[in-house]
């Protein structure tokens, strides 16, 4: 390791670096999940699944990815669409569990990271409609009688109380009066949903209750729980609004997202959209993202109602265009009968921020056999009808979603094969285990390497079966419906005459030339499978080629330390808490995954007067990289000479210090893909067992969780880096496991858990 450097140049440095490879209306999004997206390598995991993932996708010319909902709902048998505490991103042990389905939050943290690493934005899925599962991990103290009696909304039961662990007052147990008694942020009563005092229920998109207690953003929302002998803090008008601001900067600062997609926009007021994005924007610090911040909301209507939406929020956010999406569905479903001239008119007018689309996870629903494969749709589950990605004419479908105007999202079923019997156990980084579609990685290199939406959107041939799109001087797009013969047109361009063309989707293997008037004859291939391309033809200036090197995008996350934030439960991750008063013990504030090069850490005390440290750890080792001590505002550089995981502590210097809370922010470069730094005992053993373990590190106390053994009877190990037995038992694998290793000296074992002819060993940190 170098030395520590101590510069406040290099977080200019860091910040100067941000850019954005394309504006809002024109970044390729990939959907990076499907509906119950799960893989049996990666349990409690989809944060390092996506790690695995991630430099494919920059090879593959992706701008950005759309990430599941990541913060806690009931437990990891929930997709994220269900949210019980927006503070949680799998860190606290509530709900039965500290992981979400994505991760904990180091892995969440860790991924955005990587993805930036590799030149690639991260849009974070948000719901803010509803919350859901009122109670302990049991239910407990959820059920609000009053509001159930006199407020019922025929859906929910009364269950409106909602109270969440934090630092002061982790889970001590699962009883009403524990949870009740839960002081962590945001906490919720009756009066904050449908129907209340003020507001009634259930008569329009607004105010009805589809998925949980609908929350009420109206400034009289507010009061007191009817609960008594609760945690029951005073609440004021326009509760829930500042709530939901104050989360949406705190989620923005603390992950470092670069972008939204928010859900079931119908259903809450286009006022709190436009309120969040705004501070977002312009509010948010060091992590405010400016005008040109991504923003796209799920409103599922038709044309005029996605302009009236996206005009009523400022266009800060757009829509995905169901209207187009409509239109393109029909043309796959009419079996050459579709009148492909009708496509332009069906876009939604309000194009600044639209984002055209094939499929999502609401418009994507299949049954599978026991190998993942498609067996059948459940079509009632689906928001719009699923286009079938075997289907011969998605091609020309994909197509027309990348020529017209907006920021096209890429479903991930559409673009990699996921029915080919390796949906629930492949791994990403294999292209036999999960291979891509050849057209769409085609059309997804046409529109970034010809630069279509930096050319003006110009139709310029519509027939019964033929579409012809000019991206200006940029690139020619052609589409063509007809199922055994070949289109041809001859049309008007802005291209220089004399202009070679060539066709990148390789359909055509002669290139031609702009004539003297501009023009130019264009020929598309059937859909009918004769050529390599299926119902499309790309053309642009000849010459063109090469991959994709898009500059890293610093990371940089702000951990706010809090009592009402984060977790002291001996099965959480033991993040955050403000300083405590008398107390010289260290406060575990995050962790980061680092490149080689310089990390910057800054630390922003509420005190100038209170002399505290800031110190930074190798995971690895366990050992104290640097640290720097003083009063007011800290800052701790390091150079890295090869890529580390690195804990961060801050604590107080004097045992004499009044508590205080202290924001510490990170700014730093990942690795593009994950470094092994293991000392290497894991490999020794087979790892064929689903086997989580919280905390990781831990002081003593952790849980060890197995999702797939052979055999309830267990034998689980503890080892130090030699392989030395340090403590061996028997176990029922029917609950989780607690072990205990507070009298181990500091550093690294490993957990090894070993069920009939499979096992598992898994690294774990005592500090």
């Amino acid at each position: 390791m170098k030395k520590a450097l101590f510069t406040l140049g290099l977080i200019c440095t860091l910040v100067n670096s941000v850019r954005t490879q394309n504006p809002p209306n024109s970044k390729v999004v990939l959907q990076a999940f499907w509906w119950d997206y799960w893989n049996s390598n990666y349990p409690e995991g989809w944060s390092a699944y996506l790690i695995d993932l991630a430099p494919r996708l920059k090879n593959m010319g992706i701008d950005a990815v759309w990430i599941p909902p990541t913060y806690k709902n009931t437990g990891i048998n929930s997709v994220g669409y269900s949210p019980f505490d927006h503070y949680d991103l799998g860190d606290k042990y509530q709900k039965g569990e500290t992981a979400t389905r994505v991760g904990n939050k180091n892995d969440l943290l860790k991924m955005i990271a990587v993805f930036h690493s590799n030149g690639i934005e991260v849009i974070q899925d948000v719901v803010l409609n509803h919350v859901d599962n009122a109670g302990s991990a049991f239910g407990a103290g959820g059920q609000d009688q009053f509001a159930l009696t006199n407020y019922d909304d025929g859906t929910t039961g009364g269950y409106k109380n909602f109270r969440y662990v934090c630092y002061e007052t982790p889970a001590t147990d699962e009883s009403e009066s524990d949870y009740l008694n839960r002081k962590g942020r945001w906490s919720k009563n009756w009066t904050n949903f449908y129907p209340n005092q003020f507001n009634a229920c259930c008569n329009n998109d607004l105010n009805s209750v589809y998925w949980g207690p609908d929350i009420s953003y109206e400034g009289n929302a507010y009061g007191g729980s009817s609960c008594s002998n609760c945690y029951n803090p005073a609440q004021s008008e326009n509760y829930m609004r500042d709530e939901a601001r104050n989360w949406f900067i705190w989620y923005k600062k603390q992950t470092g997202v670069d972008g939204y997609r928010f859900d079931a926009v119908k259903h809450f007021s286009t006022a709190v959209v436009e309120d969040l994005l705004f501070n977002a924007q312009n509010n948010a610090g060091f992590a405010s993202g400016g005008s040109e911040m991504f923003a796209v909301g799920e409103f599922v209507g038709g044309g005029n109602q996605l302009d009236d939406w996206a005009n009523a929020t400022q266009n800060r956010a757009g829509t995905f265009d169901f209207s187009l999406r409509e239109g393109i569905y029909a043309m796959v479903q009419s079996g050459g009968l579709y009148n492909l001239a009708q496509i332009p008119s069906l876009q939604q007018n309000n194009r600044q921020r639209t984002s055209p689309f094939v499929n999502n996870h609401d418009t994507f629903r299949p049954q599978f056999d026991n190998n993942g494969n498609y067996v059948g749709w459940n079509t009632g589950d689906e928001l719009a009808p699923h286009i079938n990605p075997f289907d011969p004419r998605i091609e020309a479908a994909h197509a027309i979603m990348f020529a017209v105007d907006g920021a096209p999202i890429v479903f991930m079923e559409d673009l990699f094969n996921l029915s080919n019997s390796n949906r629930f156990w492949h791994d990403p980084q294999n292209e036999t285990d999960l291979p891509v579609r050849s057209a769409l990685e085609n059309i997804i290199w046409c529109h970034q390497k010809l630069e279509f939406k930096t050319g003006a959107y110009n139709v310029r041939f519509q027939a019964q079966d033929h579409l012809v799109i000019e991206r200006s001087a940029k690139a020619i797009i052609s589409v063509n419906d007809n199922w055994t013969d070949w289109q041809t047109a001859t049309i008007q361009t802005n291209f220089a005459a004399g202009t070679q063309l060539h066709d990148y989707s390789g359909a055509n293997s002669n290139d031609v030339f702009v004539d003297v008037n501009g023009q130019v004859q264009i020929s598309t291939p059937p859909c009918d499978g004769s050529n390599i391309r299926r119902g499309y033809s790309i053309w642009g200036p000849a010459g063109i080629s090469g991959g994709f090197s898009p500059s890293k995008i610093v990371t940089q996350q702000e951990w706010e330390m809090a009592n009402d934030l984060g977790d002291s439960h001996s099965f959480s991750l033991q993040q955050g808490g403000a300083l405590q008063p008398n107390s010289i013990e260290e406060q575990y504030v995050g962790r980061i995954y680092c490149d080689t090069g310089i990390f910057t850490i800054d630390a922003y005390p509420t005190s100038n007067t209170e002399e505290i440290e800031l110190l930074v750890y190798d995971v690895l080792t366990g050992s104290v990289l640097q640290s720097v001590v003083g009063v007011g505002n800290l800052v701790l550089s390091y150079s890295l000479n090869t890529p580390a995981e690195i804990d961060i502590k801050i604590r107080n210097v004097n045992a004499s210090n009044l508590g205080q809370v202290v924001r510490v922010k990170a700014s730093y470069y990942a690795p593009d893909k994950i470094i092994e730094t293991s000392v290497g005992l894991e490999s020794i053993f087979s790892n064929d067992l689903n086997v989580s373990i919280y905390p990781n590190p831990t002081k003593g106390v952790f849980e060890v969780k197995c999702s797939n053994a052979s055999q309830v009877n267990a034998t689980i190990k503890i080892l130090n880096v030699t392989g030395k037995v340090l403590l061996e038992d028997k176990v029922n694998l029917n609950s989780s496991v607690s072990k205990n290793i507070s009298s181990f000296s500091p550093g690294i074992y490993f957990v090894k858990l070993q069920s009939g002819n499979r096992e598992k060993v898994t690294r774990i940190i005592k500090y």
